[in-house]
């Protein structure tokens, strides 16, 4: 699926990020970043099925799996227009965008790696998540530790200074109360990435977040 020469594009494309450019290589985007792209999207439905059946693998070009390249410039300094790494995000069914509960592959020329779960989830979301955690802190605690989870896995993400309101701050929990993002990360080589068992690899690594994944779409009410 991926090879060098992906990774090559996309050190080319930082080094060229313009639209004239791109549209002078739009082909090579095609053949080396899109296709490949496609072609693990497809390889990751029938893995997907097996253990969260309700996360889409999408591989169509636009509005599917594949995150677009092209950058949301309006809000940011940095005008660049396109994405120098390859996103593809399994979405929840019930998700509208890229904060629903989720499972993310990055790659990009340094660095790679896997994401699982909710990244900036809006207010509600984010209340239901810590509502759990702070009635049941038992139940979270043995899913954040639970072997299997953090034998792959390592939480990441943003995180308040202080205790949120309406959460005590000597709750037993409260360092993970103070959660912005509940989102776990798993890094890989870039062999892992260009290797033929790319798609059994990511799904097994995966399939060892289920616990967590799982405890994020109760707590929002949706079917794991």
């Amino acid at each position: 699926m991926f090879s060098k020469d992906s990774i090559a594009f996309l050190d080319d494309l930082a080094a060229n990020n313009n639209r004239t450019w791109f549209e002078e290589n739009r082909s090579q985007y095609e053949a080396l970043v899109r296709e490949p792209a496609r072609q693990f999207i497809a390889e990751m439905a029938p893995l997907l099925e097996t253990f969260a059946p309700h996360f889409r693998a999408d591989p169509r070009k636009s509005g599917g799996s594949l995150m677009r390249v092209f950058r949301d410039t309006r809000f940011s300094r940095d005008k660049t227009p396109y994405k120098t790494n390859i996103g593809i995000q399994f979405r929840h069914a019930t998700g509208k965008d890229v904060h629903a509960p989720g499972l993310y592959v990055h790659i990009a020329s340094d660095e790679c790696f896997l994401g699982v779960g909710c990244w900036h989830p809006d207010g509600d979301s984010l209340a239901r998540i810590r509502d759990c955690i702070a009635h049941k802190p038992e139940r979270w605690f043995a899913v954040r530790d639970e072997s299997g989870f953090v034998g792959e896995w390592t939480l990441s993400g943003e995180s308040l200074t202080r205790p949120p309101r309406g959460y005590p701050a000597d709750h037993e929990a409260i360092e993970d109360l103070k959660r912005k993002d509940f989102i776990a990360i798993a890094n890989m080589s870039p062999e892992q990435v260009l290797g033929k068992d790319f798609a059994s690899m990511a799904g097994a690594r995966f399939a060892a977040a289920t616990p967590f994944l799982k405890y994020l779409c109760d707590a929002l009410a949706v079917e794991y």
